[in-house]
């Protein structure tokens, strides 16, 4: 069945496309079919405010209820496609040099499909009160615009079969991230992250070129090629696996590419921010995951280096957070750390393919895809919450908050969802997906290949420790932001949280408890995404049923929650028939308390910053108590980005000092340019 798609001269008169679209067997409301509606609803859906005629506030409740009404399709078009297991192909024709390009929908693109629409949804709702158009004059056109712009490329980029149609999409992606992220471009620090983004960004596209070159030379074709169709063994993967690590783990924020993440995810809008860390960052796993696919023979130090690179991901980036002061950059650290998580499922799977443990494979897939959809929406969740905690106190700054609960109910309520679920703690879908990725490790552990062993035997006591200081930094976090007094006059008050605004932090809040509490809901789903990246496992790894107690997992959760009820009904009744004593609470000696007196974020997570201090490098400055009579005294503590402060930065301005006679070569005369793009055609094409 063909469908052509006319011209598109009344969205650009610069570009003319006629696609044809071929599908075998399927009607014209298949899965396929609704979620390429819904991707197109959703670069859409900003045009309304595109016209100046139209108030900004209508034009941002008609792109909210469009963008709603494609994130209600996508979901449903995905799950639909997950439960059949069945992929869709189209192909798209236009009139470039590059030949046909090809879009499908299989299960593998649908599980990512799935948090990429439901976070936006969600972001959109939320940014009706967070950000309202009679607030936002100048900035809200350009957010809405590239807000819907942006879910719609990257859901191009997950549907997207051949190198063309793939980067089109990516740099769109790429630049309209850049938008949403700089709306408040009128602040120093917001431009700074901009460019920082927007730099890495490019450098990743870069790698893309490289990496889908050789991987036409390899299959001979820009399309991509099918699951399990090339070998890795030879020099050209050797070269193509850290190509596409660096391309892709520069997206997805992994460590040590992540430098762009800290800075940007703290100074965008909170809605943003949860769109960024939910989905953006998965979508750079996607891209490292499909090209992945491709191979066969996969050697076995594939699989190790990822796992150790989600180790130094994990580890260290839970490790930056819990040392930070600003609420939202403690968050962008612990993208960080679950991004390494999921690599470290990835590097599982890895090393299951390349032993023939197909069983070890599942469950490493399993886990990190899980992931997956589980850190887009507990993450999405807690910038959703952040931003409502910085907008009832007013600064972004952990020490100057406190008592917010009392202010801020429900986000209190939804922060504690989304922290426990991001301490993969049970009852909640955190710890569903890192038990997955601990059970892959422990039959690793047992492997008779005494590599696999180690390195398995290894990484399961550091995916505990990143567990442990998660939940420290949590603790820390929920402690002094929404409990104890405020720190601030007239943070304490009662604050009304407009609806739009609390309705997507509950819905987030349903699904990471929905995950928990019936994991089985989602083990089919599971097995035809991994079934999608790896056909081969379909006789040899069984089913995620089979390899994991999904239903022993589900009644221990029923188990733990029940305990918990019950043990809180009784000291509530217990309260209630003895009477709760009041006194005055002991203040070290002081004879009138104050909130300053609380422990900060400073001083809790001191020992952990101490423990680290090698790595995190913090600056300190303080001014010590002295003599019988002290004086004032102050301290102060900065935690650096080392990695871009101590290590790319020295290395750009030593290559900026060597590369001085080069910079001569642009001078700004036209005609020696022209010569210079004369001279790079005859030699490319010489070869």
């Amino acid at each position: 069945m063909l469908y052509y798609f006319g011209e598109f001269g009344n969205i650009s008169k610069r570009f003319t496309a006629v696609f044809t679209m071929e599908m075998e067997e399927v009607g014209m409301l298949a899965p396929g079919t609704l979620l390429i509606i819904a991707s197109l609803l959703a670069a859409l859906s900003g045009a309304p405010m595109l016209f100046p005629a139209l108030s900004a506030a209508k034009g941002q409740k008609l792109s909210v209820v469009v963008l709603t009404f494609s994130a209600l399709l996508g979901v449903g078009s995905a799950i639909a496609t997950l439960l059949s297991g069945e992929t869709e192909s189209f192909i798209l024709m236009w009139t470039l040099p590059f030949g046909p390009m090809e879009a499908a929908l299989d299960p593998l693109s649908a599980l990512f499909l799935i948090p990429l629409f439901l976070v936006s949804g969600c972001c959109a709702v939320y940014g009706l009160r967070y950000w309202p158009a009679s607030g936002n004059p100048r900035t809200v056109r350009k957010l809405t615009l590239f807000l819907g712009l942006l879910t719609g490329s990257m859901a191009w980029v997950l549907l997207a079969r051949d190198a063309i149609l793939f980067l089109f999409a990516w740099e769109i992606m790429a630049l309209s991230a850049w938008f949403v992220l700089t709306t408040e471009d009128d602040q120093a620090a917001v431009r700074e992250a901009g460019l920082l983004y927007m730099v890495t960004t490019h450098v990743s596209t870069l790698a893309l070129f490289a990496l889908f070159a050789m991987l036409a030379g390899a299959s001979g074709s820009f399309l991509f090629p099918a699951a399990g169709s090339i070998s890795a063994a030879g020099d050209l993967p050797a070269i193509l696996f850290p190509v596409a690590l660096v391309a892709f783990g520069l997206k997805a924020g992994l460590m040590p590419f992540h430098i762009w993440l800290p800075s940007a995810h703290a100074n965008a809008p909170s809605h943003v921010s949860a769109i960024m860390s939910g989905v953006i960052l998965k979508v750079g796993v996607y891209g490292l995951v499909r090209t992945l696919s491709f191979f066969f023979a996969v050697p076995a130090w594939w699989g190790i280096a990822l796992l150790l690179f989600g180790v130094v991901s994990g580890v260290f980036g839970v490790a930056f957070a819990i040392a930070q002061h600003d609420l939202k950059r403690l968050l962008a650290y612990h993208s960080i750390e679950n991004v390494g998580i999921i690599f470290m499922g990835i590097g599982v799977a890895l090393i299951g393919q390349a032993t023939g443990n197909g069983a070890l494979a599942l469950l490493g897939m399993a886990g990190a895809l899980l992931h997956v959809v589980n850190h887009s929406t507990f993450k999405a969740l807690l910038f959703l919450c952040a931003g409502s905690a910085i907008h009832a106190a007013g600064t972004r700054e952990i020490d100057r908050m406190g008592g917010l609960a009392r202010r801020v109910p429900w986000t209190a309520v939804f922060f504690l969802v989304g922290a426990v679920a991001i301490c993969g703690l049970p009852p909640l879908n955190g710890f569903i997906s890192e038990l997955l990725i601990y059970l892959g490790l422990f039959r690793g552990a047992l492997s008779r290949d005494m590599s696999t062993a180690a390195f398995s035997a290894l990484s399961a006591p550091a995916l505990a420790l990143i567990g442990g200081l998660a939940t420290a930094c949590f603790v820390k976090v929920y402690g002094v932001v929404f409990l104890g007094e405020p720190r601030r006059p007239h943070s304490g008050e009662a604050h009304p949280e407009p609806r739009e605004m609390v309705a997507p932090m509950a819905l987030l809040a349903l699904v990471c408890a929905a995950i928990g509490f019936a994991p089985m809901s989602v083990a089919r789903m599971l097995d035809n995404a991994v079934l999608a990246w790896r056909p081969s496992l379909a006789g040899s790894g069984g089913t995620l049923a089979s390899v994991a107690p999904l239903g022993w997992i589900a009644a221990l959760n029923l188990f733990l929650v029940a305990l918990a009820a019950a043990s809180g009904w009784l000291l509530l009744r217990r309260i209630r028939a003895e009477g709760a004593a009041a006194d005055a609470t002991w203040s070290c000696g002081y004879i009138a308390p104050t909130a300053r007196m609380q422990y900060s974020a400073s001083s809790f997570a001191g020992m952990v910053v101490g423990i680290f201090e090698g790595v995190l490098h913090p600056h300190r400055e303080s001014k010590p108590v002295e003599g019988l009579f002290p004086g004032g005294s102050r301290f102060r503590s900065h935690i650096p980005e080392a990695v871009l402060e101590l290590v790319y930065l020295p290395l750009l301005e030593k290559a900026y000092s060597k590369l001085v006679g080069v910079r001569k070569t642009q001078h700004g005369h036209l005609h020696l340019y022209i010569l210079y793009t004369l001279v790079t055609l005859v030699v490319l094409l010489s070869f």
